[in-house]
């Protein structure tokens, strides 16, 4: 399945249309084209819809909001509505403003989203209404452990169905489910959290697979997450003792640059409930 997954977007190179923030916006581009996709960055509202026609994705970001973005997000979200497009969300830092709480919330009831990737406590907050995300981390107190995996994989199932999607929500075991299922992952390494940005890549990638497997979203989007910690693992293994975040996160991406199908298959490590 994976292996399937990850050549269909070689072999399409979809275009994926970003608009994400400007502190990772190069890392995204990169790890975009790393997988085997093609992205483009456009956040002007004169031209989003435009640039949304041509693509086959939309990624909205909210990690660097502000007025102007949220207009275009709406506009470039109802355009790929209207083409049939994949659309996916990336509630960055929901629950640590009213700005962005409120952002995400907007755009979950005027859009229709394909997928919401978020750490648990974004996710949480867009259950609830409020929350307690710190910056753009998730509260440690959030964190899905196996201690309570049965819990947290039931809140999933039932965010996919109250918001019909499929909600990936990723931290040290990443949950992607929809309403009846959910692959519980367990790949990468905690050290990604130093790299700022992993998410935003996830989020990249994530939809060029969206958009290259569009019958199996659910499918696309676990694949897209258990490459991104594939990707950490094989970087972290390469790392040698002098270097830092800066060099692991050019690893993560020659990883995934260079990762096979067959790979991918091998060390993939998850269940599904």
């Amino acid at each position: 399945m994976l292996k399937e997954y990850l050549e269909n977007v070689r072999k399409t190179m979809p275009l994926v249309h970003n608009i994400t923030n400007y502190v990772t916006v190069n890392d995204v581009a990169n790890v975009i084209l790393a997988c085997g996709g093609s992205p483009i960055m456009a956040d002007e509202k004169e031209e989003v819809e435009e640039i949304t026609s041509i693509c086959g994705g939309l990624n909205i970001n909210i990690g660097t909001l502000n007025a102007r973005t949220i207009d275009a997000m709406i506009l470039a979200g109802k355009k790929a509505n209207a083409l049939g497009h994949p659309v996916l969300l990336d509630p960055v830092g929901a629950g640590a403003s009213t700005l962005r709480t409120n952002t995400a919330l907007k755009l979950i009831d005027e859009i229709q989203l394909s997928v919401i990737r978020g750490n648990i406590s974004e996710i949480k907050t867009l259950a609830s209404g409020d929350g307690t995300t710190k910056g753009v981390d998730a509260d440690i107190s959030d964190a899905v452990t196996k201690e309570h995996i049965d819990t947290a994989v039931a809140f999933a199932k039932q965010f996919s169905k109250e918001h019909h999607v499929v909600v990936a929500i990723t931290g040290a075991i990443d949950l992607v489910a929809d309403e009846n299922r959910c692959y519980c992952i367990y790949n990468g390494r905690s050290e990604m959290g130093r790299i700022t940005g992993t998410g935003c890549q996830l989020s990249g990638i994530m939809t060029a697979f969206l958009v290259a497997n569009q019958n199996h979203p659910l499918e696309a989007a676990a694949t897209a997450v258990m490459m991104m910690g594939v990707a950490g693992e094989i970087g972290w293994e390469h790392k040698k003792a002098e270097e830092g975040n800066a060099t692991f996160r050019n690893r993560i991406i020659d990883a995934i640059y260079n990762m096979t199908g067959e790979e991918l298959e091998r060390r993939a490590r998850y269940e599904v409930r």
